[in-house]
């Protein structure tokens, strides 16, 4: 098995593309430790001292490393715990099996234009970031302000504010005209 990595944006995460799929559907996102209970291949990830956060794509592990580490030393134990979580045979995820589309449910007067921003951000947004290691969705839409979740790669990254201001909002208020601004969250 060979294991391909990817520089990001963000100095702190790196790319791992392990050459097959990770998650057949949507993403998942392990900010912490402590939620990575439902992933083998999270937890032993987390295994590894330095990291901080893990993220899963479809085809790719984007894996967060804490400031005090530098990647000449976890890298090599990283890689390791990947090839070995898919050379066991277990699953990536326990229970349901796959990840989340990621977007908050929203309906009510403003569900046409939730639609619209939503679609935007699958076929415009989501591809682009994906790239990069991460993920970016809808988390809510109040009089006019989108808040969006970044995840992976996205959170945390030096250029997340310049991507939200200058790419995101300039984008989907050129789509739509309800939309004034765009505000990222913790969730």
């Amino acid at each position: 098995m060979f294991i391909q990595t990817e520089s990001t944006p963000n100095p702190a995460t790196l790319k791992f593309l392990p050459g097959q799929t990770v998650l057949g559907v949507g993403t998942a996102d392990f900010p912490s430790v402590d939620t990575a209970g439902k992933s083998p291949l999270a937890s032993r990830i987390f295994a590894v001292d330095g990291v901080t956060g893990v993220f899963f794509g479809t085809d790719f592990v984007t894996v967060t490393k804490a400031d005090t580490v530098e990647w000449d030393h976890v890298k090599p134990a990283i890689l390791g715990a990947i090839m070995e979580h898919f050379q066991s045979g277990e699953p990536v995820m326990e229970g349901e099996g796959g990840g989340t589309g990621g977007h908050a449910e929203h309906d009510g007067e403003d569900a046409e234009i939730v639609g619209q921003i939503k679609e935007l951000l699958d076929t415009r947004v989501r591809p682009a970031v994906a790239q990069d290691g991460g993920d970016i969705t809808f988390h809510g839409f109040d009089r006019g302000v989108v808040y969006l979740h970044m995840q992976g790669a996205c959170a945390g990254c030096p250029s997340s504010t310049l991507t939200l201001k200058m790419g995101i909002e300039n984008l989907l208020r050129h789509y739509i005209p309800e939309v004034l601004e765009v505000r990222p969250v913790a969730v």
